[in-house]
Formats: structure tokens, sequence, C-alpha cells
């Protein structure tokens, strides 16, 4: 069922931004950034394919609907320059979706269960893809003359403040894994890592 549903979610990103991208065809850089998120969407599926590696459809769903926001809402729909906090949103769920990346990694690779350890690596994990993200974003500032960052804007502020909210979406996941432990509770976070193993 969750595969199927990813497959539409997909399939209905990918027509909108090709309804959305015509738009704009006289624009060759604004269609190839709009007809990206097709590839960016459906890179998961494609990775699996090529590295013959499978991921859980939940793992799937959440790398898809990340996609859909920072890519498909975000740049295709323009919601970044559209709604002022819509950036910092999308960055807060980077951090929730990398934590459930982190744990994914660690119920796969990773054994023993100590909790104060995989509460530290949800974290570290999460401050890590945060700031490769925007050290990606700085390099792009730095070749290409463009500013994701809005340097020019807020100094380091934007930038500070991508990394801040991401770090507190991991902190909420590693509270809540926390708080399921120690109650021994069946919420979110354990039916997750139960879908994994």
């Amino acid at each position: 069922m969750m595969k199927r549903i990813n497959l539409i979610i997909i399939l209905i990103t990918s027509i909108l931004s090709i309804v959305l991208a015509y738009n704009k065809h006289e624009d060759l850089v604004l269609f190839l950034k709009d007809i990206a998120v097709i590839l960016t969407i459906s890179a998961i599926y494609i990775l699996q394919k090529i590295f013959k590696f499978k991921i859980s459809d939940s793992l799937n769903f959440i790398y898809i609907i990340f996609i859909f926001m920072a890519h498909f809402l975000g740049v295709v729909v323009n919601l970044y320059d559209k709604i002022y906090w819509f950036d910092k949103f999308v960055h807060f769920l980077s951090g929730i979706i990398t934590s459930f990346v982190s744990l994914y990694v660690i119920i796969k690779f990773r054994k023993d269960n100590n909790i104060k350890f995989t509460i530290i690596y949800i974290i570290a994990f999460s401050l890590m893809c945060a700031s490769l993200w925007e050290i990606f974003e700085y390099l792009s500032s730095y070749y290409f003359n463009v500013d994701p960052q809005k340097v020019q804007m807020t100094g380091v502020t934007d930038t500070m403040g991508d990394i801040i909210v991401a770090f507190l979406g991991s902190i909420i996941v590693g509270m809540c894994y926390y708080y399921e432990y120690v109650n021994n509770k069946i919420l979110v976070i354990t039916k997750y890592i139960k879908s994994i193993k």
C-alpha cells in the first residue's frame, strides 16, 4: 500500500512539474529547475535499482514527502519567496527526516541498542546533514554566483537559522524516541523502527 502511495505522489508531482515548467519554457534555467524535480523525487528508486539495495517503503515515503515540500513546493511553486517562514519549516522538517534516516542506518548496522548513543547519533547525524547542505549552498554561491544562503541580505543569519531549526527537529525526534523507549510505548518512532527491521 505504501509503495503505491509513493508512486502516486511521484506521478502527480511529475505531471504538475511539467505543467508548471511549460509556462516557463522561454527561460531555459527556470524550465530545467522545475523539471529537475522529476529526477530528485524519483532518485531514491533510481539509486536502489542502480546499486541494487532496498530500503523500506516508509523511508521512501519520508524522502518523497521531503522532496515534494523542499523542491516542488519550495522551488517550483516558489513558496520560499511567497511565504517567509517556509524555508525554516523545510529545514526543521529536514532535521526530523535526517533523524529518521539516522535511525534507519543505526538499526541496520548496529546490533546492540544503547539508547544514549542512539540519541547522540541521531542529533549528530542530523547536524552533519544540515552542515553539509549549507556547505553545498555556499559552494553554489561561490561557483555559480547565486545566493541561496541570502548572505547579501542576512549575513550568516539565514545559514545559522537553517542549522538551528534542523537541530531542533533532531532533538524532538531524539526526545520522542527516548520517551517511547523508556516508557515502552509503541508510537510513531517505534512503529517506524519495526517497519525497517
